[in-house]
């Protein structure tokens, strides 16, 4: 099954690969390596998904947020890839970033959120290392920012 159709079965909408806000690209190809930058956790209706996990937000809801900056990766990576997804060999990392209270320490469980949706569109070519950090503060109040690394065939 084509990763097309797997999107299509796990019945996901992606959203609008946006271009960036700041001085920086939104994806860069370097050889076969794809660098997306970080992608921050907006819903569904465009709205921000905002606040510090362990405070307004519990680990579900962190899981959900990261899960949309997976949602956002997928799209830039299709849109670099001139909407053919085909031409991806793997996920090689994400890192995750959760705006989280000083003592929260489940920061794995959140980014599991980008994790399991990667894993679930692009199988064993979604596996990927990955990095979960703790931050004090996100862009924009956002409560999660996740970043990739894709090669390509």
């Amino acid at each position: 099954m084509n990763y097309d159709d797997k999107i299509t079965e796990l019945k996901i909408k992606l959203p609008e690969a946006k271009p960036p806000v700041g001085n920086y690209v939104a994806t860069k190809l370097s050889g076969k390596m794809l660098f997306i930058s970080g992608q921050i956790s907006i819903d569904e209706n465009g709205q921000l998904i905002k606040g510090k996990v362990g405070k307004e937000l519990n680990i579900e809801a962190g899981y959900n947020a990261a899960k949309r900056c997976a949602l956002s990766i997928i799209a830039q990576v299709k849109k670099a890839c001139d909407d053919d997804l085909s031409k991806i060999k793997s996920c090689v990392k994400l890192t995750g970033f959760v705006n989280s209270t000083d003592d929260f320490t489940d920061q794995p469980k959140v980014i599991n959120g980008a994790s399991d949706l990667i894993a679930s569109v692009f199988g064993e070519a979604g596996m990927h290392t990955r990095a979960a950090v703790s931050t004090n503060s996100l862009p924009l109040g956002v409560s999660v920012e996740v970043d990739a690394i894709f090669e390509l065939n």
